[in-house]
């Protein structure tokens, strides 16, 4: 996966701006481990979008979702919400077609 408006800090294991002149950053191995009733975190994370490619859109399904979003993924974070909803911080399967 590779992110888009910011990047992984692997000292402080948390989302960080993104260094000059870098557009896309990888984002670690992700292990997506499902727990029945877990409680989401309120604080310190941020739901970031992830897509299958670059565009961001996508036709809309029979079920009223793009066929381009995947998922939300909670990543850890120092900062609020705001910050990285603002700076359009998404996720991407495939930087190419």
């Amino acid at each position: 996966m590779y992110m888009e408006g910011a990047r992984w800090d692997d000292q402080s294991h948390s989302m960080a701006d993104s260094n000059p002149k870098q557009l896309y950053t990888e984002v670690p191995l992700v292990w997506f481990l499902p727990k029945r009733n877990r409680k989401k975190p309120e604080t310190g994370i941020y739901m970031c979008p992830v897509y299958k490619v670059l565009s961001r859109a996508g036709t809309l399904s029979t079920t009223g979702h793009s066929t381009n979003f995947c998922l939300w993924m909670e990543l850890p974070s120092n900062e609020e919400e705001r910050k990285w909803i603002v700076a359009g911080v998404a996720a991407f399967l495939a930087l190419r077609y």
